[in-house]
């Protein structure tokens, strides 16, 4: 590991942030952390605010390594990795396919059901079925209503490709289904509706298929929102999470399990929730690129057992040649 992590330092090493998704001020943030630990640390590094001449900014900047701190659409769903690997250039983080897949919320969950990892039932509407045709509106508002007697009130619903909760909406009432699907119907042409399930929210990171302690998140307000995620105070952060050894040994299995089944590689944090009463773990989602600020989840789960910041943004940096 040191002969990599000399080698490495002969190497320019770019930090890929911003981009022009919704999630752009997470990922300078992000980005902004890991180029100050790299530095730290004795690396070549350059921080390259990624915008959509992209291609341009990677050929004058010549770089020998990528790493990827973009957060949200063009950075997260395999399309910057596409144009890396066009490129010929090695990159933090899982590859093409499985950033696609974890980025989509329906085939991640097409995939969770398939390799038998529960996940919450769920439905799936197009923006096809939002014609404004009055006719077609009535047939459409049935197909909705059906929807909604399947699963039960309350429901998720949320873009089929978004990131940090953007665009998702708890809705308790039918009344309400409108308003919150034509907020999620900004950020994607599908919307998943999904049953919301009361209980415990965990997350576990992955490290180089080794899970790290589980997480308890225990937000301030009713639900786990962009809010509560990115403003101090708003949310308290529990490790190991308040549950039996076997549910947090269970915890730590699905979310390799999840991060396997996606195809996912380097750096992930998978995201579960214990429902109340039953206690079932249901899978919520992988996040291939999940938050690197010095006080976001994943570093602050790998300082449970003894790595700090530094040390972990090395380590996915080394992982970059020891997992390909």
């Amino acid at each position: 590991m040191m002969r990599i992590t000399s080698a490495l330092k002969t190497k320019k090493i770019g930090v890929l942030m911003g981009g022009w998704s919704t999630e752009r001020s997470i990922s300078l943030k992000t980005g902004k952390a890991i180029e100050e630990a790299l530095e730290e640390e004795g690396f070549r590094v350059v921080g390259i605010d990624v915008n959509r001449k992209v291609l341009d900014k990677l050929k004058k900047e010549n770089i020998d390594l990528a790493f990827i701190a973009l957060h949200g659409a063009y950075g997260e769903d395999g399309i910057i990795q596409g144009t890396l690997e066009l490129l010929g250039i090695p990159y933090t983080g899982s590859g093409v396919l499985a950033s696609a897949l974890a980025m989509d919320k329906i085939k991640a969950k097409e995939i969770f059901a398939f390799n038998k990892i529960p996940t919450p039932d769920w439905q799936i509407l197009n923006r096809s079925q939002k014609s404004e045709d009055r006719k077609e509106k009535a047939e459409n508002r049935r197909q909705i209503e059906k929807m909604m007697k399947k699963l039960g009130f309350p429901v998720v619903i949320k873009p089929s490709q978004q990131g940090s909760t953007v665009g998702v909406t708890v809705v308790d009432k039918i009344k309400d289904i409108d308003r919150a699907l034509k907020k999620a119907f900004k950020y994607s042409d599908k919307v998943i509706i999904e049953k919301y399930i009361a209980g415990m929210e965990i997350t576990v990171g992955i490290i180089d298929n080794t899970p790290l302690p589980v997480m308890e998140i225990v937000p301030k307000s009713k639900f786990y929102d962009y809010s509560a995620k990115y403003t101090r105070g708003m949310c308290e952060h529990i490790i190991p999470a308040r549950l039996p050894s076997s549910y947090l040994l269970m915890a730590q299995k699905l979310a390799l399990m999840s991060h396997k089944a996606l195809g996912c590689r380097g750096v992930t944090r998978v995201d579960l929730i214990v429902e109340k009463g039953s206690k079932k773990l249901y899978v919520l989602e992988v996040n291939t690129i999940p938050g690197m600020t010095r006080i976001s989840l994943l570093p602050e789960a790998a300082r449970a057992i003894g790595m700090d910041f530094n040390q972990l943004v090395v380590k996915m940096l080394r992982l970059v040649y020891t997992e390909r």
